[in-house]
């Protein structure tokens, strides 16, 4: 079944105003898609999994009684943990202390240098934070030795007031919801405790889209044929136990054809197709006679 994001239905779901924006620019967040990807979750959600947080415009956007972040790039979730955990005064002082050691700037390619270098060394959440603002395009890279790798985002990539705005909205989210964090495989995320009041969202890496996240090359799993069958069967069971999953994926992109997904769906014809607009207008798909540029984006679900 197949709807587009027009459905009356979304007029069930409020969403928050202001929506909160995550600090960090994860590639394949969902900040732009809020609007059309809220108003499709259930009205109470007493359990909500965010499997695959990323930089966590879902999860802290999510009115639930409890919101589960979860990511396998455990540094992340420090990150995360540190800022629900550290007073919001002191994480903008030692930001601010950062950039002034390090000598931070847009030109200072040697200060970035020297504060991956640190960072790689200890591990330090803050100093990954900082890191996160001065790499290229705010990017999150690791290597096979877990080490941080994204270089320096000359004359791009700071930390400016609009970055401090969204970080402070966001920690507060952090600190006021009722919020877990974990960092573990998608499938060793147990959900026996769980039931028909809650929710599952995955917003996982697109098979057949690439970037840093999904190419096997961020120093953690990457994503291939076999995580995505892996998925899929983890959506299933979850269907079988009456526990709602909400699917963030792509059909097609750029003339490529996500074939695993798009069969998954021909045998189960129960669950809900949401075509989203990935463009961001008012322009609308028809699957049949899509252009080889672009890209269904779809919220797949097994509830109406």
């Amino acid at each position: 079944m197949s709807k587009d994001s027009g459905n009356l239905k979304m007029n069930m779901y409020l969403l928050p105003n202001p929506l909160i924006k995550s600090p960090l620019n994860y590639i394949g967040g969902k900040y732009k898609l809020l609007p059309q990807i809220l108003p499709h979750f259930p009205c109470k959600i007493r359990n909500f999994v965010d499997l695959f947080a990323g930089g966590g415009n879902i999860g802290v956007n999510v009115v639930a009684e409890r919101i589960f972040l979860n990511d396998n790039l455990i540094y992340l979730i420090d990150l995360f943990r540190y800022f629900k955990e550290t007073p919001i005064n002191e994480i903008l002082f030692q930001i601010e202390q950062c950039i002034l050691k390090f000598n931070l700037s847009l030109e200072n390619e040697e200060g970035y240098l020297a504060l991956r270098n640190s960072y790689n060394l200890e591990k330090s959440p803050l100093k990954l934070f900082v890191l996160i603002c001065f790499s290229f395009n705010h990017q999150i890279r690791f290597n096979s030795k877990h080490c941080f790798n994204v270089p320096f985002g000359k004359n791009r990539s700071e930390y400016n007031n609009t970055i401090k705005y969204n970080l402070m909205l966001f920690i507060n989210e952090l600190k006021n919801k009722n919020i877990y964090l974990s960092a573990c495989p998608f499938e060793k995320f147990g959900f026996k405790a769980f039931d028909e009041n809650d929710l599952f969202y995955c917003d996982p890496p697109y098979l057949i889209s690439t970037g840093t996240y999904n190419d096997g090359k961020r120093g953690f799993s990457g994503w291939s044929e076999t995580e995505e069958k892996k998925l899929l069967t983890f959506l299933d069971q979850l269907d079988a136990k009456n526990i709602k999953f909400a699917l963030s994926n792509v059909l097609f992109h750029k003339g490529n054809k996500n074939i695993i997904l798009n069969e998954w769906l021909s045998n189960h014809k129960k669950y809900n197709v949401q075509r989203l607009n990935f463009y961001y207008n008012n322009s609308s798909y028809n699957l049949l006679s899509r252009k080889k540029e672009e890209t269904q984006e779809v919220l797949i679900t097994n509830y109406m």
